[in-house]
């Protein structure tokens, strides 16, 4: 009899990575690894969950998912942002089954135990002499807002490097005024890949041919310097410099931060932001680069101030510019499945119809998402091949590998705790 094919342990795995290649088939294919990466990852970091202008008023909920967790976002009566696990501390019942709505106090729909916005429990009928609801309030998860934008962490101890994260990029946001937002619309889109294949495709403009719409409006020079830009994008490159000493000046005299701050694979919470200008009219992600909303979000003296780019490991990218503001969150569904929802912030004031149009503002992202979706549902079909074995990364693709060696660190950290 043969003997069996031998098994190699996720952590054998991790140990043998080779830097500057893609990830061994596993990674990206086997239950193992998409619970590995639920524990590792998503449970001990901090997560983008949403903007605070999808929880306006008191009472406004959301619900985010990931992996066995729940969480339930909420607005309390002093309009502080406040989160707790989706479980009832009667017998456990998942509280709230919708994704977003509007509550007076939380009520489980199963044995009606009530809590209050604040998490404390009010009303739990026919209960024991002696019972006492202080000891029974929803369990608390870690939550933070930069400057309008809600992240989370379900570690009983979070990332500690999340205060200073904070204190260097507010500066850079702040000023974009997003707590006086609000959600023009949201679009889930499911990929039909791993989770880390939606990072490494954001991470990189070397397949950004392949985004027409895009292109028009966004210098698609990330990540190339004046040494690798292919002689077909010289014309751009030579005309993204005078557009970047335009935007520096103009940055200036408004005080407004611009220098690339990254960070991304040498610490807890990677995080990568920087301001830089866009093409064309350069003011917004539009087919002619111009504002897509009349209203702009906050009281700039001019809408061509190009785009501020923020990326936080593990799960999250923004774009902000004079008129709107684009929040991308990505959730690990499935190991073949992955949600990417996009956000579409404008002023609290703007009127859709009268200030700007949803189709034209939507427009640019919607395809490139559409787009992004075929290329990492090819990556992840290609990688389920026995043909497939690990390539290295172009030098312009620098980014992916930061991405997976902070990837590989949070693994590594989390497998010799065990």
């Amino acid at each position: 009899m043969n003997a069996p094919a031998s098994v190699t342990s996720p952590a054998d795995l991790v140990a043998r990575r080779t830097a500057g290649h893609s990830l061994e088939a596993p990674f990206y294919l086997s239950e193992e690894f998409f619970g590995l990466d639920i524990a590792a990852v998503f449970a001990r970091s901090w997560i983008f969950a949403a903007a605070e202008a999808e929880l306006p008023e008191p009472g406004d909920y959301v619900t985010v998912t990931v992996g066995p967790y729940s969480v339930i976002l909420v607005r309390d009566d002093d309009e502080e942002v406040r989160a707790f696990h989706n479980v009832c501390r009667h017998r456990g019942a998942r509280i709230l089954n919708g994704e977003r709505g509007s509550v007076g106090n939380i009520v489980c729909g199963y044995h009606h135990w009530t809590y209050g916005v604040d998490g404390t429990l009010l009303h739990a009928e026919s209960q024991a002499p002696g019972f006492d609801p202080s000891c029974f309030g929803l369990k608390t998860v870690h939550v933070r807002t930069i400057a309008g934008l809600v992240f989370l962490s379900l570690a009983a101890q979070p990332p500690a490097d999340f205060d200073e994260v904070a204190r260097r990029v507010e500066p850079y946001i702040a000023p974009h005024d997003l707590r006086q937002a609000k959600v023009a619309t949201q679009i889930d889109l499911v990929e039909h890949a791993n989770w880390k294949l939606t990072m490494e495709n954001n991470r990189e403009c070397y397949h950004c041919t392949g985004h027409p719409e895009l292109q028009r409006c966004y210098f698609p020079l990330y990540n190339f310097t004046e040494e690798n830009v292919p002689p077909a994008l010289r014309p751009t490159y030579e005309r993204f410099v005078r557009a970047e000493a335009e935007a520096h000046a103009t940055y200036e005299s408004l005080g407004l931060p611009y220098a690339t701050i990254e960070e991304l694979d040498n610490r807890p919470t990677g995080f990568r932001i920087q301001r830089e200008p866009l093409d064309l009219a350069g003011e917004s992600f539009t087919a002619d680069g111009k504002a897509a909303v009349k209203r702009l979000l906050a009281d700039f003296p001019t809408a061509r101030l190009g785009r501020l780019g923020f990326h936080l490991q593990p799960n999250a990218w923004f774009h902000f510019a004079a008129d709107h503001a684009v929040t991308f969150a990505v959730i690990p569904l499935a190991p073949d499945r992955t949600l990417v929802r996009t956000t579409w912030l404008v002023h609290a004031d703007a009127v859709e119809g009268v200030d700007y149009d949803l189709d034209t503002l939507t427009h640019v992202w919607a395809a490139t998402n559409e787009q992004d979706a075929a290329f990492v549902a090819r990556a992840h079909q290609g990688i389920s091949s026995p043909a497939y074995a690990p390539g290295p990364y172009s030098p312009t693709e620098s980014q992916v590998e930061d991405f997976i060696n902070w990837y590989i660190g949070r693994l590594k950290a989390h497998l010799e705790e065990r």
